[in-house]
């Protein structure tokens, strides 16, 4: 269906594709992978034709409809949500959106002047519309908001009113409703919850759609892909598989490779040496010569690149009391919206709890109350003796001095530490050479939270409060952060959507929904691990069932 002809395409300098090629067949789920700064939104960009190779090229068949969600929303306001989402599925989009501007201007007294052309005009449309599936294509809408998360009052409200997080999920609504034949998904995970996550995979995997799309949710490619394709170094390499697949397929790859360059490496060297002993000797003359342009005819291996993130090793936190949190007939509510009436919790040193809930159960709320950032209306909650409290929040993004490098980000903030401890430091948070110059004003959201990341656990406190931590985190990072974690002796109350960072790290579950998918039933308090609690309960997330 599409298909990159030994494409290549350069930006400055920077050879992003060299002579790459990769065709995506009708209803084939592929997965991009590559470092940050690769090309893969470039890639992107050249299959919608929104930039030109700078050779070879790129097929796409005129009559194949593509729809592409990216990182960015754009402007939405003044529309139903519903309207909004409805309005990215071409054609019928725009005869939805003009029977909506019909009905408003037919109840307008101020147009009932016009009254017999707007009618007359309105069935026209209403019959165009009812004739191509309009109707059936309002059900699919609500169905596809349903399933990202939106209740039925805020389908109903203005898309205006919403935040960036929820803007972006009517965005991944627009491409979804209309059924194109190709998907090009960057990132679509970001901003949602797990249960829209379980959803999402549901989806892909029944649509007849191809799809072509990054992501940093590894369970989420293993459930929705049958191809990766990895760009790195200006290349498409493609593994046929899952994401699981593809990673042993990928180490095989880096293993053969640094075994051949090492094999030649080792006899460029022997045949320089012969050529540096003898190249004065007139009797191995012939032979120096022939060994001189067998060498210039070698085409010169070169050494695999690697990207290992190695787990920072923490220093020890210090130790807390054994009553490290206790709730006790905790009460807090939003105006009308009752979120907690009388949650009792007790958290001891060394717990690893994961809160989880569908969306508004008072996830946040609760890590904020425990991290002190709101007060409770009702009970209490005490922190133990010796506490030294970690917070990470999506607003601690803000709090860097976009002034300060993320070198001077974390000198300033340790600037006793040796030199060498605060560079394994940002290493691995994946800040190697000479990326600790780079201001913190230029860097992406993921950058921003390593960074933030890397400033908490360089001293460790012993109970840590993480509200997302791994949003905008890539592959490699997240598998590093767990993996350091693992290695953590303090306390940790957390909310993730990411099913690695659940099952690597939560020893006990707190199931706002209280094991079912009903609001308002009382709390579970699970003292297993995730991998348990879904056993237990059957399902991944509150409310979405195996």
């Amino acid at each position: 269906m599409i298909s990159l002809t030994n494409v290549s395409k350069h930006f400055g300098r920077r050879a992003l594709l060299v002579d790459a090629s990769f065709q995506l067949d009708p209803g084939e789920k592929v997965g991009l992978l590559g470092p940050n700064g690769a090309g893969k939104t470039t890639l992107f960009r050249l299959i919608v034709g929104e930039e030109d190779p700078d050779g070879g090229q790129v097929s796409v068949p005129k009559s194949a409809t593509i729809a592409y969600f990216r990182q960015d929303a754009g402007e939405m306001t003044g529309r139903r949500v519903l309207d909004e989402a409805i309005l990215g599925s071409g054609p019928l989009g725009a005869l939805h959106l003009e029977l909506a501007e019909l009905e408003a201007a037919l109840a307008d007294p101020a147009r009932e002047h016009e009254l017999d052309t707007l009618l007359e005009r309105f069935g026209e449309v209403q019959g165009d519309y009812a004739q191509q599936g309009g109707y059936e294509l309002e059900a699919r809408a609500r169905e596809v908001l349903h399933g990202l998360g939106f209740r039925d009052a805020q389908i109903e409200g203005d898309v205006g009113e919403l935040s960036g997080g929820w803007r972006m999920r009517v965005a991944i609504a627009k491409v979804l409703i209309g059924q194109p034949d190709v998907l090009l998904l960057d990132e679509p995970t970001n901003h949602l919850d797990l249960e829209s996550i379980l959803w999402l995979e549901e989806f892909l995997r029944g649509s007849r759609s191809a799809v072509l799309m990054t992501s940093h949710d590894r369970e989420f490619l293993n459930r929705t892909v049958t191809r990766l394709v990895d760009l790195d170094d200006g290349e498409l390499v493609s593994y046929t598989g899952d994401y699981d697949f593809y990673d042993g397929q990928r180490a095989e790859r880096a293993a053969r490779q640094e075994a051949a360059f090492t094999r030649q490496q080792a006899m460029l060297k022997k045949e320089e040496r012969f050529i540096e002993r003898f190249e004065k000797h007139a009797a191995k003359a012939a032979q120096v010569q022939s060994r001189v342009k067998k060498l210039e005819k070698i085409e010169k291996l070169e050494p695999p690149r690697r990207r290992v993130l190695v787990p920072f090793k923490l220093p020890d936190a210090p130790r807390s009391g054994n009553d490290v949190v206790t709730i006790a007939g905790l009460q807090k509510r939003f105006g009308d919206q009752v979120i907690y009436d009388g949650l009792d919790l007790e958290v001891k040193r060394g717990e690893r709890w994961c809160v989880m809930g569908q969306n508004g159960a008072g996830k946040s709320t609760l890590i904020k109350l425990v991290a002190g950032v709101i007060e409770a209306d009702g009970g209490s909650v005490r922190l133990g003796a010796s506490l030294k409290l970690g917070y990470f929040a999506q607003s601690s993004l803000e709090v860097l001095d976009p002034s300060l490098t993320v070198w001077e980000t974390i000198d300033s903030a340790f600037p006793t530490a040796t030199l060498g401890s605060k560079r394994n430091l940002l290493g691995a948070f994946d800040f190697p050479g000479d990326e600790i110059e780079k201001p913190v004003s230029v860097l992406s959201g993921g950058e921003r939270s390593r960074l933030v990341l890397a400033r908490m656990l360089y001293d460790p406190p012993n109970f840590l409060v993480l509200d997302e931590p791994t949003n905008h985190l890539d592959l490699a990072t997240k598998e590093m952060l767990v993996r350091t974690l693992t290695a953590y002796e303090g306390t940790m109350l957390f909310v993730s959507h990411d099913r690695t960072f659940l099952r690597g790290l939560a020893t006990k579950v707190l199931d706002l929904a209280g094991g079912g998918d009903e609001r308002g039933r009382k709390p579970l308090v699970f003292h297993g691990d995730y991998a348990s609690w879904v056993e237990r309960t059957g399902h991944e997330a509150p409310g979405v069932w195996h």
